[in-house]
């Protein structure tokens, strides 16, 4: 055993901890386990890497990229539609809050990449104005 003197918040803890080498490599049989789930996993992203695929050749444009990851709301243009600076593209829900995502200039939606109810990761491209 071995004592700690921890402060958290301002106050003083001491706190003993136990010292054992055994303790993880025991921990070993939980990879067993996600093994099956890892072939299940890789399948489903597949077709949403393969549907996010079509989107990406849009050459040229400015690309409207996710800020944080989240899951898309709403979509509030489609593409050909002509955007002013500021302009509501779509809601973003991050951490239990809605972010939208707004045009940084004038411009026309080239291409709409993602779909409502997607989840997207930070850097993600949403849309692409031109």
């Amino acid at each position: 055993m071995r004592t700690f003197n921890v402060k958290v918040n301002g106050v003083n803890y001491q706190v003993e901890v136990e010292e054992t080498n055994a303790a993880f490599p025991a921990a070993a049989p939980a990879p067993v386990p996600a093994a099956p789930a890892a072939p299940a996993a890789p399948a489903a992203p597949a077709a949403p890497a393969a549907a996010a695929a079509p989107a990406a050749p849009v050459a040229g444009g400015q690309k409207i990229n996710s800020p944080m990851p989240g899951t898309i709301l709403d979509i509030r243009v489609n593409a050909g539609d002509a955007v002013a600076k500021g302009t509501v593209l779509c809601i973003l829900e991050a951490m239990k809050m809605e972010n939208e995502i707004m045009a940084p200039e004038d411009g026309t939606v080239a291409q709409v990449v993602v779909q409502k109810g997607a989840s997207v990761n930070a850097g993600d491209v949403l849309m692409v104005l031109q």
